[in-house]
């Protein structure tokens, strides 16, 4: 099994009961899907989902549900569908309304000690990174197809490489790049990273996976329109790995955890109350103890809304935390 990230916290912050309905929008190894069937049996549902058909497969195969009958296979429903689909999907099953939701925008062991995969490079593969294989361009034909200043704009922005023109004239210069293998080597020869533990090539991976799956932008959709999907009292607990990521879940959860009340002459252009109030000011990380563990939970952030009644806003439902 894959080792779920903050998965203690996970189950505290999302709160599984029986008779809930939970979204899981990651699915990954499982782990997490798992832990939420676990604490809200027996009748508790969930909708896993996941834009890499492999996940959906290899889950499927496994018992979750330990000694399981058919009542007990009801309970989980799996699907192929990107994060900002899944909205839709819910609507489409009449899953409704949400008692939680979890996002873990982390990538899977299963990915990334893959190498056909293409998502990492200590072992050689081809130069894919698609999250789902059967549509989209592979990051090897997304670096043909762009220009400089894109692949520069994109390095520097999602990846914070350092000397990012630099890198890009060189993958420019050493083109066609078919491997994962192949990329490595052309970034290691022109740059390096602020830190001696990290390979030069980490970032422009990470800022390439970033691209190809056009993730920031799914995640941006997703979250208002899965926070109108939960009930009242119903949590959304979202796990980030990358800055741009956090603070994109940070200013969400911001905006709609506040009122907004018109004024004449200030510029406000929408009148509404707070959707959500913040179940932690904070990020939660991961202890130090799951950190040796599992090296690659270190960079963790979970941040946690709580959906609330209709009308209530921000000023009745806030903790004291919180104002």
């Amino acid at each position: 099994m894959h080792v779920p990230v903050l998965f203690d916290e996970v189950m505290t912050a999302l709160r599984p009961r029986s008779g809930g309905r939970y979204l899981d929008c990651t699915l990954g190894g499982g782990g997490h899907t798992q832990g939420i069937l676990t604490r809200s049996a027996p009748d508790g549902r969930v909708l896993a989902t996941d834009a890499d058909a492999e996940a959906t497969r290899r889950v499927a195969a496994l018992d979750l549900i330990p000694g399981q009958d058919a009542g007990d296979q009801a309970r989980l429903q799996l699907r192929q569908c990107w994060l900002d689909e899944t909205p839709a999907l819910v609507r489409a099953l009449g899953f409704l309304p949400l008692d939680g939701v979890l996002i873990d925008l982390g990538l899977s062991s299963f990915q990334l000690d893959e190498p056909r995969r293409g998502f990492a490079f200590m072992r050689d593969g081809p130069l894919d990174m698609r999250f789902d294989q059967a549509r989209g361009l592979a990051a090897a034909d997304w670096i043909d197809q762009q220009d400089a200043g894109e692949l520069t704009r994109v390095l520097r922005e999602y990846g914070d490489v350092p000397h990012a023109a630099r890198v890009t004239e060189a993958i420019w210069a050493a083109r066609p790049i078919r491997t994962t293998a192949q990329l490595r080597d052309v970034v290691a020869k022109v740059t390096k990273t602020r830190s001696s533990k990290i390979h030069p090539a980490t970032l422009v991976f990470q800022a390439l996976r970033i691209a190809v799956n056009d993730e920031l932008r799914r995640l941006q959709t997703a979250l208002p329109e899965l926070i109108g999907l939960l009930a009242p009292s119903g949590r959304m607990a979202v796990i980030t790995f990358h800055s741009l990521e956090d603070r994109i879940v940070k200013e969400v959860f911001r905006r709609e955890s506040r009122d907004v009340v018109a004024q004449v002459g200030f510029g406000v252009q929408e009148e509404r109350r707070s959707r959500v109030r913040l179940v932690n000011k904070d990020p939660i990380v991961p202890a130090a103890e799951e950190v040796a563990a599992n090296p690659r939970s270190r960079s963790a952030k979970l941040r946690v809304a709580e959906r609330l009644q209709d009308g209530e806003g921000a000023s009745d439902g806030a903790s004291e935390g919180d104002r």
